[in-house]
């Protein structure tokens, strides 16, 4: 770990002005997420004429004014019974914590934000708090010694995805340097028929139609996951070329057993190719079933399409499911036609029959992504022999400039989940593509070697 000393205790910032106060109901979708905070990383090069306490002082100032329009991050979460959530707006505010770190950013390295030795510059999440005490957003600032610093963030899962938590990093970061703010947020969740009760329909949407939120596949042989939850991860940033992606892509496309009407796109691709080299390096018999989650946007397959900047969880997962033995010896156009039809599925009817099987549910609780929080050994695995995929590529994920300049690097966090892997657009812009992936120590090094020696 890093040698970081905390300036005393935290600090609250509550919103500027007065916001609305009452109780806001949440979605299923956000009832499902939301035990988890996900954590970013940006650092940035020692600015010029700035000192930490004037960033410090910036950065709160700025934050307590961007609450106003995006007043639910202010507010706690509080259950209602049958492990579902309800959120009070009431203003109690986020976490700002300040800390100074001995090292150099040039110390560090360009992938920190997967490694644990780096996971103390993001804020640490109380998760033995009351859920009503804990706050939605929590920030730790840290200085370095060189004077450049990072913005470690921790955000609720339950209030916003990935879409929203970027959409409120670029507003926040606009406010800072002094402007405007832009777009406010799409606060209205009736869409997804917040807290209004079940529609009776008749049949009902059955677990068989969502395999997602049955019991997790487990490896030939095992009667449940405890051996695969005492095993050691590891993380690694796995960069693929632009030219590299379009080989891959054009692999895809020239092994497709059927026609699939366009060709693959980078993401269906490379999906495909990490679920296929995650089975060999794993040694998965012909006859393991094996799994890929896949995390979908539901924004622009309602109808009519939600906002993009719809404030809350509009994402889920679903799932590919093949033979590994399948996956092995079939070309990549077999995996990335697997992740092309499971997230094509996804439609608007699709959606609203999912609210309705959630709304069934007597009791939401064993649904909810808690595990990977709270570490329950009676938990769900959702480790070997699955993987997980979340995409960043179309997101805004880089060009925040807080008045300082642009980040020098910015990353997910501190990773301990088993086959989780982010695909990342590259920095440079140059349509380079990083994987990002948490695999059990034991099969990470021939994953590497297999990543690579698989591709065109």
């Amino acid at each position: 770990m890093l040698s970081i000393t905390f300036k005393g205790s935290y600090t609250t910032v509550r919103p500027c002005d007065p916001t609305w106060n009452g109780t806001m109901a949440l979605s299923e979708l956000d009832q499902m997420g939301s035990l988890t905070f996900v954590p970013t990383i940006y650092l940035y090069r020692s600015p010029q004429n700035s000192t930490a306490a004037t960033i410090a002082e910036t950065l709160e100032d700025s934050l307590s004014k961007v609450l106003v329009p995006f007043y639910p991050l202010a507010g706690r979460l509080q259950w209602t019974g049958n492990g579902r959530l309800q959120l009070q707006c009431n203003a109690m505010g986020v976490r700002f914590i300040e800390a100074e770190c001995e090292s150099s950013l040039n110390d560090i390295g360009d992938d920190l934000s997967l490694s644990r030795l780096h996971g103390n510059l993001f804020p640490s999440v109380d998760y033995s708090l009351p859920i009503h005490e804990l706050p939605l957003f929590l920030v730790q600032l840290t200085t370095f010694r060189c004077g450049g610093f990072s913005i470690g963030i921790a955000f609720s899962h339950g209030v916003a995805d990935g879409t929203a938590a970027f959409h409120f990093m670029s507003e926040w970061a606009r406010v800072t340097r002094g402007e405007t703010l832009q777009t406010p947020p799409f606060l209205n969740r009736s869409v997804f028929r917040a807290g209004e009760p079940s529609l009776g329909l008749s049949p009902p949407p059955t677990l068989d139609e969502y395999p997602e939120y049955g019991n997790p596949v487990l490896l030939i042989g095992q009667s449940d996951a405890s051996e695969e939850k005492k095993k050691k991860t590891t993380t690694a940033m796995l960069k693929i070329t632009k030219a590299q992606v379009e080989k891959l892509r054009k692999m895809a496309n020239d092994s497709c057993e059927k026609p699939m009407g366009r060709g693959f796109t980078r993401y269906e691709t490379i999906c495909g190719h990490v679920w296929r080299i995650a089975c060999k390096a794993r040694g998965h018999k012909k006859e393991q079933e094996a799994v890929i989650a896949i995390c979908v946007d539901s924004r622009s397959r309602m109808t009519p399409k939600l906002p993009r900047e719809y404030f809350g969880t509009a994402t889920f997962d679903v799932i590919a499911q093949s033979l590994a033995g399948d996956l092995m010896s079939k070309p990549l156009g077999f995996a990335a036609s697997k992740v092309r039809e499971t997230t094509e599925k996804v439609t608007d009817k699709y959606i609203r029959s999912l609210i309705e099987f959630l709304k069934n549910l007597e009791d939401l609780t064993e649904y909810m992504d808690k595990d990977t929080v709270l570490r329950k050994e009676d938990g769900p695995f959702y480790g070997n022999p699955s993987v997980t995929a979340v995409s960043w590529l179309t997101l805004p994920t880089y060009g925040f400039d807080f008045g300082w300049g642009k980040e020098q690097y910015m990353g997910p966090g501190p990773c301990d989940d088993d086959g989780n892997f982010f695909l990342i657009q590259s920095p440079e812009g140059d349509d380079s593509v990083v994987v990002a992936i948490c695999l059990q120590e034991v099969y990470m090094d021939e994953f590497k070697k297999l990543f690579y020696q698989d591709m065109p």
